[in-house]
């Protein structure tokens, strides 16, 4: 794990009254919508229609011609590309998870690091990717393993920004297992701090999210850095 974990680790501040929850609905928290936000679409005919003339739209706009060679086939591609990027939209937490979840009676540290993820920043529509590292304290249930990879893969496939996207991995593993706390680290690089703007090739942000246990034992939370930092 680079300098950056290890700078927020070091700077991190507890704080024992912040909540897990994004928005409030006048009677009290309520969770991010972790359902679907649309149907299948990659074979929808009139939607990949539509997508495709506002890509011809655009490529005029950039003052190309969507006419010649290489450019024919590119509103299509770029409409199936769009639709796979955010498949996370067509995806839900429950079907993810499914019956993956096990009683056990297990007490300790369950940690999955290194998953790959890749996303788009909702600003400017450009990748962002890196590596999330998840753990959790069950408490009498434990999530089949790869669960943890594909609950990170659902929100990592939509439209984003880093801070929302740790919260959100942290929050429905918290909510679907119910486990003595949950701490979800993503570091990642932005292309739209890469390849415009401050053009900073080597910057990655880290970002955590964490609840339960974690946010109010400083042992545990250092132990789970410690963790996803060995052998790196």
């Amino acid at each position: 794990m680079s300098d950056n974990l290890k700078s927020y680790q070091d700077n991190h501040i507890e704080n024992e009254d912040e909540e897990i929850y994004e928005r409030s609905n006048g009677k009290g928290k309520e969770l991010v919508d972790f359902g679907k936000k649309r149907e299948p679409l990659i074979h929808n005919h009139e939607v990949l229609n539509t997508m495709q003339s506002s890509v011809k739209t655009l490529l005029s706009s950039l003052g190309e011609n969507p006419d010649r060679e290489g450019l024919l086939k590119t509103p299509l591609r770029m409409s199936k590309a769009l639709l796979f990027f955010t498949q996370g939209y067509e995806q839900s937490v429950d079907e993810v998870i499914g019956e993956a979840i096990f009683n056990e009676n297990h007490h300790e540290m369950v940690v999955v690091r290194d998953i790959d993820i890749f996303s788009l920043c909702e600003h400017h529509m450009v990748p962002f990717h890196g590596k999330c590292h998840i753990g959790y304290i069950p408490d009498q249930k434990v999530l089949g393993l790869s669960k943890l990879a594909r609950v990170a893969e659902i929100f990592a496939r939509r439209l984003q920004v880093q801070e929302r996207l740790t919260r959100q991995i942290a929050q429905a593993i918290q909510a679907h297992l119910n486990p003595m706390g949950v701490a979800v680290v993503i570091e990642a690089s932005h292309m739209c701090m890469v390849m415009r703007g401050v053009q900073k090739p080597g910057a990655s942000t880290v970002t955590s999210s964490v609840c339960g246990i974690f946010e109010k034992d400083s042992r545990t939370r250092a132990e789970f850095f410690s963790l996803i930092k060995s052998n790196k």
